[in-house]
């Protein structure tokens, strides 16, 4: 007597087939990491930049210690809006920061400020210098 073989579902070729498919995907996010996933996490607030919101802490961190007062270095004082406001307009502020040939690099001796702070700085500039 002679055995039939009863063959059923999905043909074994076929399986194989999409088993090798299904190894291709990658499995799960075990190395992403938050930055790659959410590069804006935490982000950079440039809505409403005034100079009492954004500049005048960015001065303070990277600026004031050098740029304030009576023996403000070079006579440039970064502390005050009526003093900043005059060496933004003329475009000194942003020479120096953006590190632009034929500006003096600040902050001296030290890495470029950070992209999001230079940013805010632009804005302000290119709003008109809000003070508040």
């Amino acid at each position: 007597m002679a055995h039939q073989i009863i063959r059923s579902g999905i043909p074994v070729f076929l399986t194989v087939l999409l088993l090798a498919a299904l190894s291709m995907i990658p499995g799960g996010c075990y190395y992403d990491n938050e930055e790659d996933l959410y590069p804006d996490a935490g982000g950079c607030d440039t809505v409403n930049i005034t100079y009492e919101t954004a500049i005048a802490p960015i001065m303070a961190s990277s600026c004031n210690t050098c740029h304030s007062g009576a023996a403000a270095s070079a006579g440039i004082r970064t502390d005050s809006y009526s003093e900043l406001s005059v060496i933004a307009g003329n475009g000194r502020l942003w020479g120096a920061v953006s590190h632009a040939q034929g500006y003096s690099p600040m902050p001296k001796d030290q890495s470029m400020l950070s992209d999001c702070n230079l940013t805010k700085i632009r804005i302000w500039i290119d709003t008109g210098l809000p003070e508040n």
